[in-house]
């Protein structure tokens, strides 16, 4: 963990202590980077105070839930030296790691530690990483329910892939590791800024094992916004250009000519964005300049580069259509390649100096608006524009320009359909919820009002969940705001939930029966058990989410989908920015001298929680009694700003500097 939010921590941790494995063989740390020596003593009093109650509180918060808080001195050596701080206190053979907010379900061991029985030399099982929240690209283009993610194709096919070669991979989380193998090698790798595959670089050159179980046991979280989505990518990139460049995969010995070849194939992988720019700008030099490059007449382009793209486009869709539809590779490369191609090139002239930036998960979109990244996207749009025009004039108009300029003409239109799918990604939606939601199937009783019922709990979040109240049930002497008890039947046996406190926030009619909205009430630390039960106590719920989104997508309507967002989400690009200009615009100039504002501390970035099992017995949950409710903690108050003159806030606005229209028109 880093600095990650007290209730993600405790869903978190709650979730851990009720994964199916005997208690006293079960150890769960909290390995805390944000609760440093290094960071309570900062120069600055108001962070050193803020980590202190950090400290303090996650102490408390492990002690409750039955886990064990462990800090460092430094923070040196990020995550993985993080990790290693804490195979300094754990004992156990078998190493779990979790990210913060990657939240386990249930069954994680049970599906998975078997296999370290089977062979004494294998030192990881990877799980598939499985998300909640859609990324930014999903959620701008509104494909989270209907699609699959730009994950799965990776974790569905690739790793499986690799897995065959004994060439699949440590991802940094969700994953079990042996102890052994670990202290082996020295610990977790941290030379390069993606130490999760450098483990595994280093320990498949030792001679280990590894396997990929092809099956979500955890439910996490991505970044919201296109900036955090880049940072992170950024990083991945790095990260495995530095392991390309510094450990290259070919001169490594103690690697079978296989997995050589698997570690070239996901390190190249990340160079997409130089042919990608490359394809994107080639035919603006032939529309322009006349410089051919490529050289066809119509029927040559349809007899020889037409053909190949059609039998290519089938090929992908029969075989990967479940998990890809059609041209979204594409659409995530674009828009990746544009700040990636600067990365790659910053690591390749200096490939010790990245440096591990963790990544954001915790911003939150409530307007529509536009990102900060935009610039370089608008820029393309227009450029490719100019030339699409230019070449259309050139075709009709100007004397001797052959067929090839339709050839050309065409190539960079299907580019201008791509930055304007870019202009939509960088166009961003208002986020719907602020905690993501996971569709279950759940049975429970409500008791709201002095009046009690079975219902169906079939969506559920941090904030509350929906439940259906059985046929004949009426609610309709309640009204809103009512109190009362939620009792949800564990799909384990073994687990005896206790009822979680609801507010009856709002309740509809769906025919004959009532379907109630319940806001949860300020949790104790024992209701932070019975909601990971709820929500986290079937994997079968995730597994379902995803089967539902892979439906295959045709190639005719996937490439219609394709040519739909390229045409109309240029337009909406134009109404978000012609709404923020005319809310931006001031009714008069003042002047004024400016007034000096402080320096606004944004929070760092969420890092990760890790799960180790250890011999230890820890100190188990109680029985689920419901104890006297001890007063529950005020929740944070929200910053309040220091009131100012009328006159000087609309000056600060109007001359604002960050202000990206000013600096377009600029």
């Amino acid at each position: 963990s880093y600095n990650e939010d007290e209730t993600i921590l405790a869903t978190t941790l709650a979730a851990a202590r009720l994964i199916d494995y005997p208690a006293d063989r079960l150890t769960v740390w909290l390995l805390d980077d944000g609760g440093t020596e290094q960071k309570r003593s900062d120069p600055n009093p108001a962070k050193a105070a803020e980590a202190q109650e950090r400290h303090v509180a996650l102490q408390s918060l492990c002690e409750r839930l039955g886990c064990r808080y462990v800090t460092r001195a430094r923070n040196l050596h990020a995550k993985a030296g993080n990790l290693n701080n804490g195979l300094l206190h754990a004992t156990g053979e078998i190493v779990v790691v979790l990210d913060a907010d990657h939240v386990p379900f249930r069954s994680f061991l049970r599906e998975t530690v078997g296999l370290f029985a089977d062979d004494p030399r294998l030192f990881l099982v990877q799980t598939p990483h499985a998300f909640l929240n859609p990324d930014p690209i999903e959620r701008n283009l509104r494909t989270f329910e209907k699609m699959p993610s730009e994950n799965e194709m990776f974790y569905s096919i690739t790793q499986c892939g690799l897995d065959k070669w004994n060439g699949s991979f440590f991802c940094g989380s969700a994953a079990l590791l042996r102890r052994q193998a670990l202290d082996e090698a020295g610990g977790f790798a941290g030379v390069t800024i993606t130490e999760d595959c450098e483990t595994a670089f280093e320990l498949h050159s030792r001679g280990w094992n590894s396997a990929y179980v092809d099956r979500p046991l955890i439910a996490g979280l991505q970044p919201n916004t296109l900036s955090s989505f880049m940072g992170q990518r950024s990083r991945w990139c790095q990260g495995m250009m530095q392991i390309l460049l510094l450990k290259n995969p070919v001169l490594k010995r103690g690697l079978h000519p296989i997995q050589k070849l698997a570690y070239m194939s996901s390190m190249t992988f990340w160079l997409f964005p130089l042919p990608r720019i490359v394809f994107l700008f080639a035919p603006l030099l032939y529309i322009f300049f006349d410089m051919k490059f490529f050289v066809a007449n119509v029927e040559e382009s349809i007899a020889y580069t037409a053909t190949y793209i059609v039998i290519n486009l089938m090929l992908q869709n029969y075989l990967y259509g479940r998990v890809r539809w059609p041209y979204v590779s594409e659409i995530y490369e674009y828009v990746q390649g544009v700040y990636l191609f600067r990365a790659i090139v910053a690591v390749v002239m200096s490939p010790r100096k990245p440096t591990f930036n963790v990544t954001s998960k915790s911003d939150f979109a409530s307007e529509d608006h536009i990102s900060e990244l935009m610039l370089p996207y608008v820029a393309i749009f227009v450029l490719l524009a100019v030339g699409e025009g230019f070449a259309i004039w050139r075709y009709i108009f100007e004397p001797g320009v052959n067929n090839l300029m339709l050839v050309v003409g065409l190539w960079n239109g299907f580019s201008l359909l791509m930055a304007g799918i870019g202009l939509g990604v960088v166009a961003e939606r208002r986020m719907t919820e602020k905690n993501p939601s996971l569709a279950v199937s759940r049975p429970a009783r409500l008791t709201v009002g002095g009046f009690s019922s079975d219902v169906t709990v079939e969506r559920v979040s941090a904030d509350g969940c929906t439940a259906r109240v059985a046929e004949g049930f009426s609610l309709g002497s309640l009204t809103d705001g009512k109190t009362g008890w939620l009792a949800v039947e564990s799909p384990d046996p073994a687990i005896v939930s206790q009822p979680l406190p609801v507010t009856l926030s709002s309740y509809r009619m769906a025919g004959e029966e009532t379907v109630c909205e319940l806001a949860f009430r300020p949790f104790e630390a024992r209701d932070h058990f019975a909601f990971a039960t709820l929500m986290y106590g079937d994997a079968d719920e995730m597994l379902r989410f995803q089967q539902r989104r892979r439906a295959h997508k045709g190639l005719i309507p996937g490439i219609a989908q394709f040519v739909y967002w390229g045409a109309s989400e240029p337009f909406r690009f134009a109404r978000y920015a012609l709404r923020a200009l005319f809310a931006r615009r001031p009714a008069a100039v003042v002047v004024a001298p400016v007034p000096k504002v402080a320096p606004v501390v944004e929070a760092a970035p969420a890092l990760s929680v890790h799960a180790a099992p250890a011999p230890a017995a820890p100190v188990a949950p109680a029985p689920f009694q419901r104890p006297k409710r001890a007063a529950a903690p005020a929740p944070a108050a929200p910053p309040v700003a220091a009131p100012r003159p009328a006159a000087a806030s609309s000056e600060t606005e109007s001359l604002e500097l960050n202000d990206w229209v000013r600096l377009m028109l600029d």
